[in-house]
Order: structure tokens, then sequence, then C-alpha cells
């Protein structure tokens, strides 16, 4: 019995702690991080899904599951579907886009193209040496989960806004903050979707 309060008087002043080095931390940035190009002060503040994960209670699937849904659904009303009604682009492009790392730098104008930088975190074909296991395989996505209009509604929604699902994804919003134009992600959408794209081979 001691030994078991001697551990949660220790978590709870661990916990105590990192609440209090917070405040420090967010002086810090808010002095030393200045203005430029496209990158506004703006960028530190956190949103609702930022401020809860940023909690290590929260993560793994931890703290308040009303909070933790509340956000996700907050995250889904923010998802826009095609202007267009078309969800499948060019596989081709999308390729392109997957395997592209770039992304917005402080000196690009606004409109400038960014990639995907999928294969970070997944493995898209399986001829690729090198990839990201962060996030699951690609592989045979289409071929797996069929074309279904729910697989395919739910694929666009998880690229747009992968908070919708799971607050404290690692997956980038792509669609919320405007990381990919529409055409980039209807793109995406066809590499994993398009029956003729190799990731379905």
């Amino acid at each position: 019995m001691k030994n078991k309060l001697s551990i949660l008087a220790f978590t709870l002043l661990a916990v105590a702690g990192t609440a209090c080095a917070a405040t420090p931390f967010e002086k810090m940035m808010s002095t030393s991080f200045q203005a430029k190009g496209q990158a506004g002060l703006d960028r530190l503040d956190q949103d609702a899904a930022q401020k809860f994960c940023s909690n290590p209670v929260n993560l793994n699937g931890g703290g308040d599951p009303k909070t933790r849904e509340k956000i996700q659904n907050e995250n889904m009303a923010t998802i826009k579907q095609p202007s267009d009604g078309k969800y499948i682009g060019d596989w081709k492009s999308g390729e392109k886009i997957a395997q592209s790392g770039r992304g917005a730098t402080w000196s690009d104008k606004a409109g400038s193209v960014n990639g995907g930088g999928c294969y970070n975190c997944h493995q898209i074909n399986i001829k690729e040496v090198s990839y990201g296991n962060i996030g699951p395989s690609l592989w045979n996505y289409g071929k797996l989960r069929g074309y279904s209009k729910e697989v395919v509604e739910y694929t666009w929604n998880r690229i747009n806004n992968s908070k919708a699902y799971n607050v404290c994804s690692n997956m980038p919003r792509f669609g919320h903050f405007k990381l990919l134009t529409e055409k980039q992600m209807q793109d995406v959408m066809a590499l994993l979707l398009d029956p003729e794209s190799p990731v379905n081979k």
C-alpha cells in the first residue's frame, strides 16, 4: 500500500510539474518567435485539439471521453466535400504528391504547391525500400477496402481532417489547414482508390 501511495504521489507531482512548466514554455515561445513571411504569430495559438493533445494524460485514448468526442465532432463539422462533387482525380499526379516531401517555406507566395509527404508515415507501394511506419500501410488500399461510397467519403474526410476520427492523430489536417489544395487531395484519393493505380495492383 505504501508503494502504491508513493507512486501516486510521484505521478501527481509529475503532472503538476508538467502543468507549471507549460507557462514558462509559452512565455519563451511568445517572446522569441517573430512573424516572418507566411509564418505569423497566430501559429502560437492552439485550437481545442492541439491543447487537448498537448496534455500527455490525453494521449493513447486517455482523458475525458466526452471532451474527446466533442472535439472530434467539431473537427468533422469543418470538413468540406469536393466542390465539384468529384472525389477521384489523377492517380499519377497523386503519386507525385504522396512522394513529395516539399512543405511550405516562409518565402513561398500564396498558392504555392506543397507535397503530401505521405511516404514519411505510410508504405504506399510494396516495391518501396524506405517508408515510414507511424501510419498503416496504404498498399492495396482500395483493393482491400472496396470502392463503396462510404469508403470514398471516409478516405476523403480522413485526408481532409484526421482529427475528426482521432483527436490526437499524428496525421496532418491537409484540408483543414490548406496544406494541400482540393485538386491535390482528389489526386491522392485516386492514388488510393483508382483500381488502375499501382497501389491497387
